[in-house]
């Protein structure tokens, strides 16, 4: 009886607790795992198999051990049956609109009746940002939503490196095989095979282990690059961060956008060497104590050179920047997240929100952040990142940041 009442009493405290907390924290520390492409793309997911007090509720609820006996019959039949059919694969691997509606109402259902749930929102899913498009709603809403959110990421990657449908940028971003090719259906016969193993004791967890090996054979593991990043590519940085009085500077820092070749075997772009000079000549007159380059492997297709690495390389060896100096963005793949992305380390290392960021580039794309970009983001983002401060000139403009960027983009598995 005893254990009821604290179990109650807990239940009415979070429940509580949700209107005295603020909706991001920036003092939070995401949960990572071996496989960042993963608690990256699925970080709702992600944590449930990391708290072992939500991931034991979930294994022993009837509705969804149904549903996860359910998935892998559909599977063992699919791997029987299917043959030459990718279609009949991956029909068995998705998650239908039923299943996500049925599973976001027993999820809705378990918080109201199990602490765990209670706590992963209030100290986890809530201020962690990564599902800050919904922080309007109620947190049984807000659980339905982040897993809804999870579950067509699964089912996106499944579409693009399974079926071999278009991406939203297919020039850089298709699939690697040729899904027409006598010997594919075996690969994703395989990856089903793999997606039974017993580990896989989670209603989502068979879907999700075949969505990332398709990508990783697929070789588009690019989400994971150069983490973790804190201790590597921007530890001097970071470690400079936390020593910075950003009072005497006018900008915490200076972004710099990449540019990507289109030629193979380039590593570095003309138009990336002269947005280094550009950054570099601001850094130098000391109106901001760090600069970040931006931009992943992008341009050609399945180029293995990344624009932020080689734009870092650039500033350190020709034009004489302190690496403790730079911070490196190797994920965007688009300029839309060059600045998405740029809010989220400012905030995940700590840098102050409420000044605005220099961005430095060319003319061209200098313009088409502050009078065009916007658009494109509410569109691609489903929110805007920034907003205009003061134009400098041709070539610089003011903009300020928000932490709506912290949100995960379902539909871009390479740069969630």
């Amino acid at each position: 009886m005893r254990t009821k009442l604290i179990i109650a009493a807990l239940f009415l405290f979070t429940i509580n607790a949700f209107a005295q907390q603020p909706n991001v924290k920036k003092d939070y520390v995401l949960r990572t795992t071996y496989n960042a492409v993963q608690y990256k793309n699925f970080y709702l997911l992600t944590l449930f198999q990391q708290d072992e007090q939500v991931k034991k509720a979930l294994q022993k609820d009837e509705v969804l051990s149904s549903l996860l006996k359910a998935k892998k019959d559909n599977i063992n039949q699919a791997i029987k049956n299917c043959k030459q059919d990718i279609t009949c694969y991956t029909a068995a691997l998705k998650f239908t609109d039923q299943e996500i509606e049925q599973i976001g109402n027993r999820l809705a259902f378990l918080y109201k009746k199990e602490p765990g749930l209670n706590l992963l929102m209030l100290y986890h899913i809530i201020p962690s940002g990564c599902y800050n498009l919904f922080d309007t709603l109620s947190p049984n809403e807000m659980i339905e939503k982040a897993w809804a959110q999870d579950a067509k990421a699964i089912n996106h990657i499944i579409s693009v490196y399974v079926e071999g449908n278009k991406p939203n940028y297919p020039n850089i971003d298709s699939i690697s095989f040729n899904v027409k090719d006598k010997a594919y259906p075996e690969m994703v016969n395989t990856n089903a095979s793999l997606s039974l193993e017993s580990k896989n004791s989670l209603f989502f967890e068979p879907s999700l282990n075949f969505a990332l090996v398709a990508l990783e054979i697929n070789e588009r593991n690019d989400a994971a690059d150069y983490e973790p990043m804190l201790t590597t590519v921007n530890k001097a940085a970071f470690l400079a961060i936390k020593k910075t009085d950003f009072a005497k500077y006018k900008y915490p820092l200076i972004l710099v956008p990449g540019e990507g070749p289109e030629e193979n075997g380039v590593e570095l772009s003309a138009g990336g060497m002269l947005r280094c000079r550009l950054a570099a000549a601001q850094y130098k007159y000391g109106i901001a104590p760090f600069i970040m380059v931006s931009g992943g492997k992008v341009h050609p297709y399945k180029t293995k050179f990344s624009e932020a690495y080689e734009m870092k390389k650039f500033l350190i060896n020709t034009l004489q920047i302190p690496e403790s100096a730079i911070l490196m963005e190797p994920h965007a793949r688009h300029t839309t997240t060059n600045v998405r992305n740029a809010a989220r380390i400012m905030f995940r290392y700590g840098m102050p929100m409420d000044k605005a960021v220099l961005v430095v580039t060319t003319k061209s794309q200098s313009f088409y952040i502050s009078e065009i970009m916007h658009k494109r983001c509410i569109n691609e983002l489903g929110y805007d990142p920034y907003h205009n401060g003061k134009r400098l000139s041709e070539t610089a403009l003011e903009i300020f940041v928000n932490t709506k960027s912290l949100q995960i983009d379902f539909d871009e598995p390479m740069d969630p």
